[in-house]
């Protein structure tokens, strides 16, 4: 694209037009933004064709016989982050599964004893709220539910309940019913989910399901709440429950993103290497 068109495409203030909408959901539509005329032409700027095989490429037919040009590729990695959950469902068929993790500096999610509550502060803890109101779908093993009945709800914040779902069975009487309860493979568990039109999935644990998710590269992000609290020992339980990297060479590394302070506690961001 010549650079003038791509300024502005940036600078301008876009007309967006939004098209190609399916069944409502807020992400999936089509971004176009138009800059003004140049030269008596009015120029599409598009930022991603939508992947989705149905509608894929009908909103730019329908702008080029309404006599636009149309440019594609603006700002695309900026709308390629903004509909990530949208574009990895309508690409692999799967959610965005985001894993949340929460622990002390020396990586410590629980005493020896099993208490956890509360290793982060009420802001960080209002913040994961925030996360789990923005997902679909929030996931955790029937060892947790068993161990700390959880509820599983929106409280610390406005918004809509994810739906809730356990990898296996939940005690009858549990505060999670009602619920999804699914087992098996974990990319047969997500293709399950995306069938219910699920996109984007947020992964609470415990460490067996933590360490499952992660060891199998289903994860698309992984959001860690970490606070100023050291256990000091090796009793203390772990992030993960299972084998991990054999070697500092095999170790995983990924790109930290973001980092935010939150009352006494930090949450970092981080995205898993390229694949």
């Amino acid at each position: 694209m010549p650079a003038d068109h791509r300024d502005r495409a940036h600078d301008a203030e876009p007309r967006r037009i939004a098209i190609d909408q399916e069944r409502g959901h807020p992400a999936a539509r089509s971004l176009f933004l138009v800059a003004d005329r140049h030269d008596d032409r009015e120029i599409g700027h598009v930022g991603l064709r939508d992947p989705d095989a149905k509608v894929a490429g009908s909103g730019i037919a329908r702008l080029q016989e309404g006599g636009v040009e149309v440019i594609e590729g603006v700002r695309a990695e900026e709308i390629e982050f903004q509909l990530r959950a949208y574009l990895q469902h309508r690409r692999t068929g799967m959610p965005w599964v985001t894993l949340k993790l929460a622990a002390s500096l020396d990586g410590r999610t629980a005493a020896p004893d099993g208490s956890s509550q509360w290793i982060t502060g009420v802001e960080a803890r209002t913040d994961s709220h925030r996360l789990r109101a923005d997902h679909d779908a929030i996931v955790v093993g029937a060892g947790t539910v068993r161990a700390d009945d959880p509820t599983l709800t929106v409280r610390l914040v406005d918004g809509p309940d994810p739906l809730r779902v356990v990898l296996g069975k939940a005690p009858v009487g549990a505060l999670i019913h009602p619920c999804v309860e699914l087992s098996g493979e974990l990319s047969g568990v997500l293709q399950a989910l995306g069938e219910r039109d699920v996109l984007s999935v947020l992964v609470e644990g415990g460490a067996t399901v933590a360490h499952a998710f992660h060891a199998s590269g289903l994860v698309n992000e992984y959001v860690v709440y970490m606070a100023p609290v050291l256990f000091g020992g090796n009793d203390a339980l772990g992030l993960f429950q299972g084998s991990g990297a054999a070697s500092i060479d095999a170790a995983w590394r990924g790109t930290i993103t973001d980092v935010t302070h939150f009352g006494n506690d930090i949450r970092i961001s981080v995205t898993p290497p390229s694949r």
